[in-house]
C-alpha cells in the first residue's frame, strides 16, 4: 500500500498550511525622505554612540539622540520633535521631546548644564567601546619630518558637482554606495568604480564671496566633477554606484555623506596643495 502525500498547501494531517507573505520595504513617491526606517540607526563618527538620522523639512539630514527625553529636562532651544518621519526644531506641545546628538556628544566641549549628566553617561560609554575595541577614535595627524613636506590626502575633500561645492565625509576613493541590495544590506561598491569617468583635482582661487572675511589660503584643492555628464554628477550627488543608479526604486540605507561647503566654518579642511597620490580602481 502506497501512501498519498498531502498537497503542499496542507499539513500531514490535512489541516491548512498558513503562508506568510514577505513584504519588502519601499519608499513612497511623495515621501520627504528616501531613508528607510530600518536604515536610520547609525553610530557617531566622533564618539561611537548610537544616533538616528532624520531629514528636516528642508531635506537636510540631522542626527538625533535615539531616545526621547522629558521636555522639562531639556532647554527649549534644544528641543526637537518628529512628525511623519521628519524632524522639526521645537517641541510639539507634549511632555517628551527629541534631542540633537551634537548637543551631548562627548567629543564636543560645550553642553548645556541641564544635559551634563547625559553627556557624562555617553562619555563613559565611549570609553567602554574603546576599551572593548568596538570603536576607534579619529587619530590626530602625525607631525611631518624635518625637511619633508606634509602628505596631502584630504580626509574630507571639497568636491564640486552640479555647480555646488560640497564637503565629503571621507576620501573620494572610499565613498560607498548607500543603496539597499536585494538581501537588504548596504551596497559595498564605491562610487569611484572601474570604467566610470572620474573627476580631476584642481587648484582654484580661494576667494571669499561678498560679505565674507578673507580665507586663510589663496588657493584651495577641489575634486572637480563638473566636467562629467549630468547623469554622472547626479549619481555622485545621490551617492550611488553605477548599478544602483539605474534602479531608481531602490531605497537608501544611509544618509549621503555630503555637506554644503562653507569656507569659514570648514576652513580647517582647505588644502592649498594637490594630493600626493589619488588611488583609482583602474590604476
Amino acid at each position: 500500500m502506497r501512501s498519498t502525500p498531502p498537497p503542499q498547501d496542507r499539513h500531514w494531517d490535512g489541516s491548512h498550511r498558513s503562508h506568510h507573505v514577505r513584504r519588502s520595504l519601499h519608499v513612497s513617491p511623495d515621501s520627504v525622505s528616501r531613508l528607510l526606517r530600518c536604515g536610520q540607526g547609525d553610530r557617531c563618527r566622533e564618539c561611537g554612540n548610537r544616533i538616528e538620522w532624520y531629514h528636516r523639512g528642508t531635506k537636510q539630514p540631522v542626527r538625533l539622540h535615539p531616545h526621547e527625553l522629558p521636555a522639562a529636562r531639556v532647554p527649549a532651544v534644544c528641543r526637537w520633535h518628529v512628525s511623519s518621519g521628519v524632524a522639526y526644531p521645537g517641541g510639539d506641545g507634549s511632555s517628551w521631546c527629541r534631542l540633537p546628538h551634537a548637543v551631548v556628544c562627548p567629543d564636543r566641549d560645550v553642553s548645556p548644564p541641564e544635559l551634563t549628566g547625559l553627556r557624562r553617561a555617553l562619555a563613559v560609554n565611549t570609553r567602554r567601546l574603546i576599551d572593548a575595541g568596538a570603536f576607534t577614535p579619529r587619530p590626530d595627524s602625525p607631525a611631518p619630518q624635518r625637511g619633508e613636506p606634509p602628505a596631502c590626502r584630504p580626509a574630507r575633500p571639497v568636491v564640486q558637482l552640479l555647480y555646488v561645492r560640497y564637503l565629503a565625509a571621507r576620501p573620494v576613493d572610499e565613498m560607498q554606495c548607500i543603496a539597499q541590495t536585494r538581501r537588504r544590506h548596504r551596497c559595498t561598491s564605491t562610487l569611484l568604480s572601474p570604467g566610470a569617468p572620474a573627476g580631476t583635482w584642481r587648484l582654484v582661487p580661494a576667494t571669499a564671496t561678498s560679505g565674507q572675511l578673507a580665507l586663510p589660503a589663496e588657493v584651495m584643492a577641489i575634486y572637480d566633477l563638473s566636467r562629467l555628464p549630468y547623469a554622472e554628477q547626479l549619481r555622485w550627488r545621490t551617492q550611488r554606484c553605477q548599478q544602483h543608479a539605474a534602479i531608481p526604486t531602490a531605497a537608501d540605507l544611509a544618509v549621503a555623506d555630503w555637506e554644503p561647503f562653507d569656507p569659514l566654518a570648514h576652513h580647517e579642511h582647505i588644502h592649498n596643495r594637490l594630493p600626493t597620490r589619488t588611488r583609482h580602481p583602474t590604476g
